[in-house]
Formats: structure tokens, sequence, C-alpha cells
């Protein structure tokens, strides 16, 4: 008689602890779009963290940036993140600065699994021309700002236990690499 295969767990049984999984990484390398991908696949909740910001200010990003500065609005961030890092599974998408906040970086290194999306510049570059609404790239040439935050931020960035290149492939390329990285 054939044998009958063992049930398929869903891949979010299997998840690192069943921590939540963050998205890092410079803007434009895709944290949104491969997070709601990676969660759709998953069968996990998504939060893009800065659309919860925006809710919880009533304000978007730009004009929290012009009303209460970058110091303000990355302590908004911090508080969004730690309400989002509940112990429950899901995707998490952060802005660019997330993780370069000391505090912010710590609570998602302890309580969940970050995953650094990384990219070559030429691609952010092409990516973030799409839309003109980074306040980091006001009035500013996006490839000189991406070089620059990039040298400052990928150091850090690196300190996300996965790393995963984002090549300019579809956004499913690139949700694969992760599932491989965490055995998924």
């Amino acid at each position: 008689m054939p044998q009958t295969p063992p049930p398929q767990r869903p891949a979010s049984a299997s998840l690192p602890k069943r921590r939540p999984l963050v998205l890092v990484g410079l803007m434009g390398v895709g944290k949104s779009t491969v997070g709601r991908r990676l969660a759709t696949r998953l069968h996990l909740p998504f939060i893009d963290a800065d659309r919860e910001i925006e809710q919880a200010a009533g304000l978007s990003i730009p004009d929290i940036f012009a009303r209460f500065g970058e110091e303000g609005f990355r302590d908004g961030e911090r508080r969004v993140i730690a309400r989002l890092i509940d112990g429950h599974p899901k995707v998490i998408a952060t802005g660019g600065g997330a993780f370069m906040n000391d505090d912010t970086r710590a609570l998602i290194l302890a309580r969940a699994t970050a995953i650094w999306l990384d990219a070559d510049i030429d691609v952010l570059v092409e990516r973030v021309s799409r839309r003109d609404d980074r306040p980091l790239l006001r009035d500013r040439d996006p490839r000189e700002a991406l070089i620059e935050l990039s040298a400052k931020r990928n150091p850090i960035y690196a300190l996300a236990p996965v790393h995963i290149r984002s090549e300019p492939l579809p956004h499913d390329a690139t949700v694969d690499s992760i599932l491989k990285a965490l055995a998924l």
C-alpha cells in the first residue's frame, strides 16, 4: 500500500521561534513590495511601519519631517515599531532609517529576525526616481544621497543576521532568496 505523505505544515509554523520578520535596508530596496509578497507566501500579516507611523501621527511622513524634524520622526518610529514587535509572527517593512536608531535596532535584534535587503546603487536610484515623496532626497541628487546613506548605513544594516541581495529581477526572486536563507 502506498504511503501517505505527512501533512504539510504551513511555512509560518517553521519561522525562527515564530518571531516577526523585519525587513531593513535603504530606501528603494523593495522592503514594502518584498514584504507584502513574503507575508503572502508565509500566510502572515504584513505591516508597513511607515504607514503605521502616518496613521498614528495623522500626518504623512514628509509632513512629520517638516513639522517635527528627523529626530521627532525617529522617536515616533521607534514607538510604533516597539508596538508592532509584539511577539506574534508577521512581516514588517521598516523605513530606511529605522534600524539606525540604537534603541529600535536593539529591539528588532532582540525580539525579531532582521533581514537586510541590499541592492546596488544603480538599482536604488532607478527605483527611488519613481516617487518624489522621500524627505531625505528632497533637493538632492538621488545618486549622491544614496551613496552617502549607504556608506553610513550599510555597516549598521550588516548587523542583521540575514543579508539578502535585491537584484534587478522580479521581487519574487528576492522572496525566494529570503525563504532559502531562513530555510523555509
